[in-house]
């Protein structure tokens, strides 16, 4: 199984009620689907995480699993979390990576696309 049989989608929302754009920071929570197209079930095992602002200035976030657990993604199955991040400007972009391993102990790495964190107003 070869990692393009892993498929990643980003909804992303921004939390104007946990907002304080009078101190610099905006408040955002995004939906993780992970899809398996494959025929191995898989396990996400750590996630690397590359988070740009307005500025230009990044921050890496790397860690096991996601929002605590470490999910197995049945074939043609999905997972499904949220999660959050504030930044100090009210447009940034995330992109990063899954690491997970099939039922046969192979490392698959799957690609997470650049996406877009945005206050509403910032795309006019």
């Amino acid at each position: 199984m070869d990692s393009t049989a892993i498929s990643v989608t980003v909804e992303v929302e921004h939390l104007a009620h946990q907002s304080e754009p009078e101190t610099d920071n905006y408040a955002f929570a995004y939906r993780i689907t992970v899809t398996n197209h494959g025929d191995r079930t898989v396990q996400l095992l750590s996630r690397h995480w590359l988070i740009t602002d307005g500025n230009q200035r990044q921050r890496e976030v790397s860690g096991l699993g996601v929002v605590g657990e470490q999910p197995f993604i049945a074939p043609q199955a999905s997972y499904q979390y949220t999660s959050g991040v504030v930044l100090d400007t009210p447009i940034g972009t995330m992109q990063g990576s899954y690491q997970l391993v099939d039922e046969d102990n192979h490392s698959l790495q799957a690609e997470i696309t650049p996406f877009l964190l945005a206050v509403p107003s910032q795309l006019n």
